[in-house]
């Protein structure tokens, strides 16, 4: 029969690209890991891993068994945070994927103290602009900032977003400050690439009136938009959390319209089909507290 240490130290092997990496992440001596590795080899009857000088490579046995291997070790720990749970701990691994500039500025600080009451939670958060894919990545959920554009996923609503149109006060000097969406269109814009396409969408009665202003500066962090935007480049469309400051410190100018921007929602999604853990469900309670309603950052 296969033991649970066995399957770890393989998995911990393959993960860790080398015995020795293994044995560090799993605090054991080499010694140790490469006798489990072997006992696994013996009680499947075959090699898992070829060993040569510079890498570990896996044979086809050795992929077969790696899927299962994972699927194993993850019902298990599910299993555990499950049991955790019913007396009323949270407990086991959360991986998360989070933007980085909304991570940094208000994420973190809301989630240190949600780690601090629940120390047995072994929470990995990366922090990544990319839009990743909640499934093929494995992760737990994703919170996001905007439209929801995955259907796989369930999305719980952390916070509404107030967007702003702004610029700095010397390049409103310079080209005019806009009055009406037709103005607008004649003004440079600072576009977030992530998003896809370089347009912003004012909802009306007739529907939502797309404004494609030209192109001024493109770059997929909101930092650097509002860097952008202070240093005088163009107009842009920017979510509270970020522009807040700015604009409290006047180095923004908030452009008013006839239009309000299209709202949108600070969110967290999980995997569509998958029961919420309770650890889940509690982090999104939290967050919701943390931010507020309306949320503090908005200006």
């Amino acid at each position: 029969m296969m033991r649970t240490e066995s399957i770890v130290a393989f998995v911990a092997v393959v993960e860790g690209g080398s015995i020795s990496e293994a044995a560090r992440r799993l605090r054991l001596s080499k010694s140790v890991v490469s006798e489990r590795l072997a006992d696994l080899e013996r009680e499947v009857g075959g090699v898992l891993l070829r060993r040569t000088t510079r890498k570990l490579t896996l044979t086809d046995d050795g992929s077969a068994l790696l899927e299962r291997a994972r699927r194993i070790l993850k019902e298990m720990q599910e299993a555990a945070a499950d049991m955790s749970e019913r007396r009323g701990t949270l407990s086991g691994p959360l991986r998360i994927a989070a933007p980085v500039t909304f991570g940094r500025m208000h994420l973190g600080p809301a989630l240190y103290p949600f780690m601090l009451a629940h120390p047995q939670l072994e929470l990995t958060l990366d922090i990544d602009d990319r839009r990743v894919d909640a499934v093929a990545d494995g992760y737990d959920a994703v919170i996001r900032h905007g439209p929801i554009a995955d259907s796989r996923l369930i999305a719980w609503k952390l916070a509404p977003s107030r967007r702003v149109l702004c610029a700095s006060a010397d390049y409103l000097a310079r080209h005019g400050r806009p009055n009406s969406l037709d103005d607008l269109q004649r003004h440079r814009g600072i576009f977030y690439t992530n998003r896809g396409v370089a347009d912003w969408r004012f909802p009306g009665a007739g529907g939502a009136d797309l404004v494609r202003a030209k192109f001024g500066f493109c770059v997929n962090n909101g930092d650097m938009m509002r860097d952008a935007a202070i240093a005088g480049l163009g107009i842009a469309l920017l979510p509270g959390f970020i522009a807040g400051p700015a604009l409290k410190a006047e180095l923004l100018v908030t452009i008013e319209l006839d239009r309000e921007p299209e709202p949108e929602f600070i969110y967290i999604a999980h995997p569509q089909g998958r029961n919420a853990p309770a650890k889940l469900v509690a982090l999104a309670d939290h967050l919701k507290k943390a931010f507020g309603n309306p949320p503090y950052w908005e200006v």
